[in-house]
């Protein structure tokens, strides 16, 4: 599965090396109604072409309109969208409900240095490596150094001129085995943009089933499927919904051997104490490998229906993806 960050990247690569300029953009930061997250990419040429997207489209169109009329020739300059103040790096348009974006837009001539930026950009994307790259304002010089995978996707240091973004492989959801808390997961793991793949061997169960669509169906033991190679990237978040302990124990056992960033298995308090216990006595886990698992699953939303439960476990991977303390919610 292709992010559309990775094919706007792939659609600069092809643009550069047909010795076009391109110029490339980050959306920094939202407020209010703003459909696209920071760290989203859109791409464009000197022909009105692009690839991507910073809101629902009327962004784009003052984007074009400006680029055609050459404001954007400086290396990098951030433009602000709906912004109340009329400075000018404030543009034409108003999002909705009062909403506000800011964009980083590069202008990257075709060199050698770009194109090998660029390469490296597509290859995290695709990859199982969180990179940060760096672009520095007053020149538009741009590199990468090694990220993790939590935290802001975006940091803007004003101070320095300096804005950092995190770029790596789609966040992946692996459901270990099938229950009606699993199918609702699925179907808001799919709503956020995540990859999502449901193991589960138990032909008894999975007979006639009917996953949302997006959602790949793997029909194996789901601790076989994450200890496979690839699997699990610092992106991918592991869930055990089934209450079966002959699944989630299991799939916990191989999850805290891989570099997945969220762990997780359902059970009350007095059901996640027993299994601790029973993962520290016959799966041989450490202490450490027990703290990296979220149990009981998710945040005390007081959920009691299987989409209420959903809910709650994937607020929590959202919360743990970006970096977020329970304390500061």
């Amino acid at each position: 599965m292709q992010s559309l960050d990775y094919r706007v990247v792939e659609q600069a690569i092809e643009w550069l090396s047909n010795d076009r300029a391109v110029w490339l953009c980050t959306v920094l930061s939202t407020f209010g109604s703003s459909p696209r997250e920071p760290g989203s990419l859109m791409v464009a040429n000197s022909d009105a072409e692009h690839l991507g997207s910073l809101s629902g489209g009327c962004i784009e169109e003052d984007f074009l309109a400006r680029l055609a009329d050459g404001e954007y020739e400086l290396p990098a300059v951030i433009v602000h969208y709906g912004a109340a103040s009329n400075g000018p790096e404030n543009a034409r348009v108003r999002l909705p409900c009062g909403g506000t974006l800011e964009v980083l837009v590069e202008r990257m001539s075709a060199t050698p240095g770009n194109l090998a930026h660029l390469e490296q950009v597509r290859e995290a994307l695709s990859g199982e490596k969180e990179l940060a790259r760096h672009v520095r304002l007053t020149d538009g010089q741009c590199w990468l150094d090694e990220a993790g995978a939590l935290g802001p996707r975006v940091l803007w240091e004003e101070a320095e001129e300096l804005v950092r973004v995190r770029v790596g492989p789609i966040a992946r959801l692996i459901l270990a085995g099938y229950s009606t808390v699993a199918e609702a997961c699925a179907s808001f793991a799919v709503s956020l943009g995540y990859q999502v793949v449901l193991c589960d061997p138990r032909e008894e169960v999975t007979r006639g089933l009917k996953l949302p669509e997006g959602v790949d169906f793997v029909p194996q033991l789901p601790s076989l499927y994450i200890a496979s190679a690839g699997a699990c990237t610092p992106s991918t978040a592991v869930v055990a919904v089934t209450h079966d302990p002959r699944i989630d124990d299991l799939a916990m056992m191989a999850a805290v051997k891989t570099s997945a960033s969220y762990i997780g298995v359902m059970g009350s308090v007095r059901t996640s104490q027993t299994r601790a216990e029973r993962l520290r006595r016959t799966g041989g886990l450490s202490e450490v490998d027990i703290d990296r698992i979220h149990m009981p699953i998710g945040l005390n939303l007081g959920s009691k229906t299987p989409s209420e439960i959903a809910l709650a476990i994937m607020a929590d991977i959202v919360r743990v993806r970006r970096g977020r303390t329970l304390d500061e919610l």
